[in-house]
């Protein structure tokens, strides 16, 4: 059946008034929050990632589990928890952290982490330690051994685990949820958008930012299965 002027121009003004409803500020401050982990985790994930491929033993263990946590942990569970170390009775709740873009921040940050972490500890307690050791016997402090020895060898490896933990934190829900406190246009994120969205029966706008959501989502999985198939070819 071909369209007609009529029924096209019908569909483009629908669109138009679909358009000038919806709210882009979940996505921005998404991309806000995502961009902030990325430099969190840049820094705070590598060097857990680092203390933890070289320690063991019951203080390296618990720093472990704190940061897997989230893997195996509900997070709406997890958002409780943070929900009472947080609030005005918690060691945290001096801070006034809760319902806030920090708070945002912590959610999405805590969420991503492991994906961060444990990939380049991973790494890291690999073979990258021998070309550690031929740095030391040359005479090179640790330091920079750590920029330009073993960064260089890991570089590939800590650009998925951004990008994965980039990913994550645009996705989080349950955390933020709970200590974002959902609040429009100040701790909403295009998650907490679609929630909302279908929550009031708005399919339209939930399938506005959910394809939004996924096209971020497959040029990272596109991006990621790019940097795979160079680290096989070079046999790494």
């Amino acid at each position: 059946m071909e369209s007609t002027p009529e029924s096209l121009s019908t569909t483009l003004e629908s669109l138009n008034a679909m358009l000038e409803s919806i709210s882009f500020a979940p996505f921005w401050l998404s991309l806000k929050v995502g961009v902030i982990c990325v430099l969190l985790y840049l820094f705070v994930g590598l060097l857990l990632a680092l203390y933890l491929s070289r320690n063991k033993g019951l203080l390296a263990t618990t720093i472990d589990i704190v940061v897997t946590l989230p893997l195996v942990f509900p997070p709406i569970a997890l958002g409780y928890f943070l929900l009472l170390l947080l609030g005005k009775n918690g060691i945290f709740g001096e801070l006034n952290l809760l319902f806030s873009f920090e708070a945002v921040v912590i959610a999405s940050f805590i969420a991503g982490l492991p994906l961060v972490v444990k990939p380049v500890e991973s790494v890291l307690g690999g073979k990258i330690r021998d070309l550690e050791a031929v740095s030391y016997t040359l005479g090179k402090s640790k330091i920079y051994t750590f920029i330009f020895v073993s960064i260089p060898c890991i570089y590939k490896t800590l650009l998925s685990s951004l990008f994965l933990g980039f990913a994550r934190s645009m996705g989080e829900v349950g955390i933020t949820l709970l200590i974002g406190g959902n609040i429009v246009n100040k701790s909403e994120t295009i998650s907490l958008a679609i929630y909302n969205a279908v929550l009031g029966a708005e399919y339209n706008t939930a399938s506005f930012y959910a394809t939004i959501l996924g096209v971020i989502c497959l040029a990272i999985f596109l991006f990621l299965r790019f940097l795979q198939k160079d680290l096989n070819a070079k046999g790494l």
